[in-house]
């Protein structure tokens, strides 16, 4: 078997501890079964990439993590889903507090229409935070970490609307970075993205992975070897239930997998 990805290799082995877990996890959205028992463990300050076709659950399966499909009308989850062995569906979790400790960056970029430094402090300001100095010192410091503040540190009185896509996604993720998370899900953050701004993206997530537990959806097999520790690789079976077909270490599974359906997908035969 060949496989033509590029595998990073000189990656330090993802720690053993587990971040985020979820045991026998099914979603439902109404009748339909969007997830079927999916089991896997989240290693903490690494970043985990979830693979696999159009449509067989991957951001239903990443929305679980902060409660996003609450939102849906009919949503129903079964199983245990846990970040730090608690678990989240608990009903005495605080829901906005789940939300600070688990932030989330979108497919495309979705800056308020308001300045750059209002937008970094939306958050904060939402959880009490209202001293300006203070707030001024989270928005240096989220978007030093964002590798964005070199290039707006003169233009925070403008419209974040008026920076180019690549900046409003790491603006995004600096807004993300202000309430000081322990998780950032990324539903295809760079799939609105030139090929600079994706490689700039993915240099912020390996150097935001020493701090930060990370778990990415993406369909660009490229990026998924590039940048992450661990992959998932989910398909769909005939009544449409995304399924968890194989999960290991990026290497091993691009480079070794250990089903023929992984291999297929990722040598590009199907999806």
């Amino acid at each position: 078997m060949s496989v033509n990805y590029e595998v990073l290799s000189n990656r330090a082995a993802p720690t053993s501890e587990t971040k985020l877990k979820t045991e026998k996890v099914n979603l439902f959205y109404g009748t339909f079964q969007a997830l079927r028992n999916i089991s896997l463990d989240v290693p903490k300050q690494a970043i985990t990439a979830i693979i696999g076709p159009s449509g067989c659950g991957k951001s239903s399966f990443l929305r679980l993590f902060n409660r996003m499909n609450d939102l849906i009308i009919g949503a129903r989850v079964a199983g245990a889903v846990e970040i730090d062995d608690i678990d989240i569906y608990d009903k005495d979790v605080d829901v906005v507090e789940l939300r600070k400790r688990v932030g989330m960056v979108f497919q495309k970029p979705n800056p308020f229409p308001m300045s750059v430094f209002e937008n970094v402090v939306f958050g904060p300001r939402r959880h009490g935070k209202t001293n300006r100095h203070e707030l001024a010192g989270i928005v240096e410091q989220s978007l030093r970490q964002a590798a964005l503040w070199d290039e707006v540190k003169d233009k925070l009185g403008q419209s974040a609307l008026a920076l180019s896509g690549g900046q409003q996604q790491r603006l995004c993720i600096a807004r993300v970075l202000a309430v000081e998370p322990e998780v950032i899900l990324m539903d295809e953050p760079c799939s609105a993205l030139d090929p600079i701004a994706t490689l700039r993206i993915e240099d912020l997530m390996r150097n935001l992975s020493d701090d930060y537990t990370i778990v990415i959806v993406t369909h660009n097999m490229q990026q998924a070897a590039r940048v992450s520790d661990m992959a998932a690789f989910l398909m769909m079976e005939e009544d449409r239930a995304g399924t968890l077909v194989e999960y290991g270490p990026t290497s091993q599974l691009f480079t070794n997998p250990k089903d023929k359906r992984t291999e297929d997908y990722i040598t590009g035969r199907f999806g």
